[in-house]
């Protein structure tokens, strides 16, 4: 086989098509492992890969999904990682011969990482590394990553295959109908994050047909210039029969051919429901289009999980806000020694609302543990706002834990042309995805002149691209100091912000407000210098955008400078108010005590929640008016705007555990005398089904919203369900089901308890349920999320 990057650039290659249903229609049992047949049915593996050989696959993907050390627990497998995968990947070779790349298959493990689960990162980059060794000793010709969830594990796993293996890498997404993924990453933040992290290839697979990953990946290519991979389901699936089938065939899988290969897919492929069949008109419908392709050059964007912001050297000036700082603050510098992060979210907060594209974040300050500090803001700041990150330290251990602790690609403030620091900071930014600020000063200090800050930043430059990193991977801070002391170094700035651009073709960035240190009316100096940098090309400003003369300055400025088309931003901010003559504020009054309580539920605060249940029950009210005034109207709304599809399910997890957290001090009042519970819930997933995230979701849901939870599991026998249903006496049972090899056991198992006489409505809910799956098998409520769940089970029961 010739290489396959090479490959890549001369044709598009074909991707073979579902394995899972093949084996089970080869005998695999439902609930079984379909990796451990790579060790006791391998003839049969391999005649499935022999079969899309046969149809013209381009590339072999081995049957190791399942294969990571947390999956194979599932089976009592954790102890075969490597020969399970080595099996994986030797028999598609024996299929593939000369004829067809391997690609080692490796797909998420079913856990959250911390803080919406409780994965750590490092253990997480341990487990992908255990699996990947195995797949590159068994000679796999490049890595796929698919259907993953979290864009954070991802990351991981990623890294993971960086520090061991130099193949060729695929990484794909699985995206709803509403163009997000479960934890609410759009398709442009996956992007940015996996180009970002160097990956040869990002798409998307499952979830979707053809025309919808289609959209996902028009989205993808407007932010990033790699090759992108489609490999879509055979339609949507659909109930016929009592049995799930995928509608698309194959004239449906190639309608899209001519867009996909005008948008730069490089890679086609089949995911559920696909066959053989399926991929043998692909590869026939591609006869003609292989041409060569090469990808223009890279975009500059930075993400965080649910959002991107442009930093390109054509884009427009963003605001970084600099609030997030110890310097001068000491109530800040105070809660960073006692570990807590409430200045962090407000502060995250307001200046988003006040302007922020992306948030500096400086957790430096005496006696802090600056590492465990800068995680808890990380994680602080992206739980209440979707600007992407600027991680601002010194310490290299600090900026690492911080990288982390992100979820999408972030700013590091920063590098300066000191060889050590060159030497310390730039492998991080590799490693992690993440850009980086140069600072134009060395080990002499700051040049006097724009050709000497020009000169560092060509150092910094220099020793990026060492590393691996590009220009778009590269932003320059030219430096400004205060007028008070050095007047005529002002201009030198200006200079050098035209330079750099010009001569180095790099973006530019300036702590803008240190112009005017040490002067009276400090914004009337800064505001103006803020303009004559626009005007000079400044690409980030470091700032405090809740200042209203710097953001009328920057919104002005991005107007004349033809950067804010039709003066679009400027005319939104401004149309409810004169420019001369604001309305005055109005005066809402402060929160009553119930209101603050449904704010921090909102909010997710757990550090601000006891403190405020100790001031309600100070003010006389009792346990259940807190709960029912205060903390469940703030999970409704969390739950209303989840629906709106205002915020995702790491806001939703945040704000539940600040429900349980709020509950654990209630519980204190009730001096061991049981809650009151609004009825009992039994909840499984159905036996041959090892998953149960979703499920578990919906319990801590049901529990905060005062429902008493049994929780059975994960691939629960009927038999057992039947037995626990009658003996706990529950109100209500839950069934879940990912795997569309489970729905039919679903559907006996509603069977089975209405045959035994059980007096209970059934819910049925996962990813492969549908509401008319739900009317056939006979259940009485059908829920498509975790929050339409509680919604239907409150209305129910309370009949």
């Amino acid at each position: 086989m010739s290489d396959f990057r090479q490959a890549l650039r001369e044709r598009i290659l074909i991707l073979d098509g579902a394995m899972g249903t093949m084996l089970q229609e080869r005998g695999l049992q439902p609930g079984a492992s379909p990796e451990a047949m790579n060790l006791e049915a391998p003839e049969v593996v391999e005649a499935v890969h022999r079969e899309y050989v046969g149809a013209g696959a381009d590339i072999i993907v081995s049957n190791s999904f399942g294969g990571s050390r947390t999956k194979l627990a599932h089976y009592r497998l954790q102890d075969r990682v490597a020969e399970v995968n080595r099996a994986a990947v030797e028999i598609a070779r024996r299929a593939a011969g000369t004829s067809a790349f391997v690609a080692g298959s490796i797909g998420p493990t079913g856990r959250f990482l911390e803080p919406v689960g409780d994965a750590g990162f490092d253990e997480m980059v341990e487990i992908y590394g255990e699996q990947i060794q195995a797949l590159v000793e068994g000679g796999a010709d490049l890595l796929s990553f698919e259907t993953f969830l979290d864009i954070r594990e991802l990351r991981a796993a990623v890294i993971a295959a960086k520090s061991c293996c130099s193949l060729p890498l695929i990484a794909m997404m699985t995206f709803d109908d509403a163009g997000r993924t479960v934890l609410g990453s759009p398709p442009e933040a996956a992007a940015v994050t996996l180009d970002g992290l160097g990956v040869d290839l990002v798409g998307s697979n499952c979830g979707l047909g053809i025309d919808g990953i289609y959209t996902i990946l028009k989205k993808m290519r407007a932010v990033t210039a790699l090759p992108l991979i489609a490999q879509a389901n055979a339609g949507l699936p659909e109930l016929l029969n009592g049995e799930t089938v995928f509608p698309g065939t194959p004239a449906d899988m190639v309608a899209y051919h001519q867009q996909l290969a005008e948008l730069g897919v490089r890679v086609i492929g089949g995911c559920c429901g696909t066959t053989p069949v399926h991929i043998r008109a692909m590869k026939q419908a591609l006869s003609g289009q292989g041409s060569d392709w090469h990808h223009g050059p890279g975009k500059s964007f930075l993400s965080s999980r649910s959002a991107v912001t442009n930093v390109g050297v054509d884009a427009p000036c963003v605001i970084i806000g600099e609030r997030i700082n110890p310097t001068g603050k000491k109530g800040y510098s105070e809660e960073l020694r006692q570990g807590k992060i409430a200045y962090v979210r407000r502060e995250a907060q307001e200046q988003t609302a006040a302007g922020a594209a992306l948030l500096d974040l400086n957790c430096g300050a005496p006696g802090v543990d600056e590492p465990l500090a800068l995680e808890r803001a990380v994680y602080a700041a992206s739980s209440v706002s979707s600007a992407p990150l600027v991680l601002d330290s010194s310490d290299p251990t600090a900026l690492e834990q911080g990288l982390k602790a992100a979820d999408g690609r972030v700013l590091i403030n920063s590098v300066s042309g000191e060889e050590k620091s060159l030497r310390l900071v730039l492998p991080l930014a590799r490693k992690y995805g993440a850009a980086v600020i140069g600072l134009a000063l060395d080990g002499e200090g700051i040049p006097e002149t724009a050709e000497g800050r020009l000169q560092v930043a060509e150092k910094i430059l220099f020793a990026a691209e060492q590393q691996g990193l590009s220009k778009r991977d590269l932003l320059v801070d030219c430096l400004t100091l205060t007028v008070s002391a050095e007047q005529e170094r002002a201009r030198e700035s200006l200079r050098a912000l035209r330079l750099v651009r010009e001569k180095l073709g790099l973006n530019t960035v300036l702590g803008v407000s240190n112009i005017s240190f040490g002067l009276p009316n400090r914004p009337v100096l800064s505001s103006v210098f803020f303009s004559m940098a626009l005007e000079a090309g400044l690409g980030a400003a470091i700032i405090n955008p809740k200042d209203e003369r710097m953001m009328d300055a920057y919104r002005a400025g991005l107007v004349l400078l033809n950067q804010d088309p039709r003066a679009e931003e400027y005319i939104i901010h401004y149309s409810q108010q004169s420019p001369s003559v604001k309305a005055p504020a109005v005066q809402d009054g402060p929160m009553d005590i119930r209101q603050r309580l449904t704010a921090a539920i909102i909010e997710g605060d757990k550090d601000g929640i006891v403190p405020l249940i100790e001031q309600a029950l100070d003010q006389g009210l009792e346990s259940m008016e807190i709960s029912n005034q205060g903390l469940l109207p703030g999970l409704e709304e969390v739950g209303r705007r989840f629906g709106a599809h205002q915020v995702f399910l790491p806001q939703v997890m945040l704000s539940a555990e600040t429900m349980q957290t709020g509950f654990g001090r209630l519980k204190q009042e009730s001096q061991g005398q049981p809650a009151e519970s609004l009825g009992r819930i039994l909840m499984a997933t159905v036996e041959g089904d090892i998953h149960d995230i979703g499920k578990n979701i919906v319990a801590t849901l049901l529990e905060n919203h005062g429902f008493e939870i049994i929780d059975l599991g994960k691939n629960v026998a009927t038999k057992t369900i039947v037995e626990r249903a009658l003996s706990e006496q529950v109100d209500a049972v839950v069934l879940s089901a990912l795997m569309t090899t489970t729905l039919k056991q679903m559907g006996d198992t509603v069977e089975c308890l209405r045959a035994a006489g059980v007096k209970v409505f059934t819910m049925v809910g996962g990813a492969v349920v549908t509401q008319a799956y739900a009317d056939e098998i006979g259940a009485d409520l059908y829920a498509r999320d975790a929050l339409e769940a509680v919604a239907k089970i409150k209305q129910l029961l309370a009949r």
